[in-house]
């Protein structure tokens, strides 16, 4: 899930690293120790997930995102993704950078990627933070309808697609609070495009649960008291798998860092503090 966001432009450097087949696409801002985001559904991947947020952390952090398969910037083969074809692209991305190990950060379907880069290369991940995640699926009768209702508007009606996604992605206040016009124009935000189908097929498939006990990094939970996307109950139950992890709330829906940035950034600052 991405949110509408106006980048604010800073300073980056872009590069590519082939991965299994895919050409993925990322980029690096600022200077300090590397902070990794891995965005969530959406083939505007990375530039419309953290657009705005990136200026936040640039001043302490280098800054590093990639644009996984399904996305506009990165090229593949096209076929269906997995959580660890996806991890294993985060990996490369860390290791082309020579970042190693990061403070890694992953939303929405991003979460449990990058719950599986730190359960796969515990020594890549310094620390990591999961933001409005999900462990599985397929038992999971609210997530699974909601999934298969999403790839089923993506092919048989596009703009029911787009304001399906934004009436789970925000809060009911939120919404209300920014009004008709604002809301509207977030309807054409996330396109059904077939990269974002990819994500949205993988989103009805993902297990993470057998790999959450090898998570070993210091690790945050934030889960999204209002998320219609991704219950709340969700988050709380990673945090539950991941024995030593911290949990914090945010009351908001799912893109938190959308509707309560300052509280967001507060919170990832405070647990990844700068040097």
């Amino acid at each position: 899930m991405s949110a509408t966001a106006t980048a604010v432009p800073t300073t980056s450097r872009s590069a590519t690293v082939q991965v299994s087949g895919a050409r993925v696409h990322y980029d690096r801002a600022g200077s300090g120790p590397a902070l990794v985001l891995v965005h969530g559904t959406g083939s505007g991947g990375s530039a419309v997930n953290w657009g705005r947020l990136l200026p936040r952390f640039t001043a302490d952090h280098t800054v590093i995102t990639p644009d996984l398969s399904g996305t506009e910037r990165t090229v593949d083969d096209g076929a269906p993704l997995t959580v660890e074809g996806l991890a294993a692209q985060v990996v490369a991305v860390i290791e082309d950078a020579d970042a190693g190990p990061v403070d890694l950060l992953g939303f929405s379907m991003g979460a449990p990627v990058s719950a599986a880069v730190a359960a796969l290369r515990p020594d890549l991940v310094r620390r990591l933070i999961l933001v409005a995640g999900w462990a599985h699926t397929d038992s999971d009768e609210y997530l699974r309808n909601l999934f298969t209702l999403w790839k089923q508007l993506g092919t048989s009606d596009p703009a029911a697609f787009g304001r399906a996604v934004a009436m789970t992605g925000f809060s009911r206040g939120f919404l209300n609070a920014v009004g008709r016009e604002q809301v509207e124009l977030l309807i054409p935000n996330m396109p059904p495009t077939p990269g974002t189908l990819r994500h949205v097929d993988l989103d009805t498939r993902i297990d993470i649960r057998e790999l959450l006990p090898r998570v070993r990094a210091e690790t945050l939970v934030i889960g999204c008291a209002r998320d219609i996307t991704v219950p709340v109950e969700n988050s709380r139950a990673l945090h539950a798998a991941i024995g030593h992890s911290r949990y914090a709330e945010i009351d908001a829906g799912h893109v938190a860092f959308f509707e309560k940035e300052d509280e967001f950034v507060r919170l990832v600052g405070e647990f990844i503090p700068a040097p």
